[in-house]
């Protein structure tokens, strides 16, 4: 019986949930399955990727042959790399000792890059949540500033500084304009 280790689609329209399931390559894709492994959620940011480790290994060691996305999550979570340094160990190259620490080294390391990531996630999330509350209380003090001014009793001392000077260009003309009446009178 060829085995596939593959995705089962749970979860409604437009939000998938997988499990990670051992099935009979004939078999339909929600249907009949041997085992369960683990689950999969790309919902999240990064994805929340739940496996059994030891039962997943002992499938691919057994000839259980993932398919494209399977593959991509038993990469990811370490299960092939794994079975590659088994590999070595069964050749002679690496000494189960020297397969351990790589594997942990590669486990730490990938470890780090998710918490990177995370908290890379987190800090934006928080950036943006802080340049949004700065713009929201910038906004504010505009709209308030625009409500005090539209509120604000017109300045009468503005248009009192306009007719002291209307009243000195009259009275300037004035005088010219008597002078102008006695030439003319004379």
């Amino acid at each position: 019986m060829a085995t596939k280790i593959r995705l089962q689609r749970f979860g409604k329209k437009g939000k998938p949930f997988f499990h990670v399931v051992v099935a009979d390559s004939r078999s339909p894709r929600d249907g009949k399955f041997i085992e369960r492994l683990g689950s999969y959620n790309p919902n999240t940011n990064p994805a929340t990727i739940e496996i059994n480790f030891e039962k997943t290994l002992a499938w691919v060691n057994s000839g259980a042959q993932p398919t494209d996305t399977a593959r991509a999550i038993l990469s990811y979570k370490g299960v092939l790399y794994k079975k590659h340094l088994e590999g070595g160990v069964k050749k002679g190259a690496l000494t189960q000792e020297q397969a351990d620490e790589k594997f942990a080294a590669w486990v730490d390391a990938k470890a780090g890059k998710i918490s990177g990531k995370t908290e890379g996630l987190a800090t934006s999330k928080a950036d943006a949540r802080k340049a949004a509350l700065a713009a929201e209380a910038k906004k504010k003090e505009d709209r308030a500033a625009a409500i005090a001014a539209k509120n604000a009793p017109v300045a009468e001392e503005v248009v009192e500084e306009e007719a002291p000077a209307v009243d000195a260009e009259a009275t300037e003309e004035a005088p010219a304009a008597e002078a102008t009446k006695e030439e003319g009178a004379e």
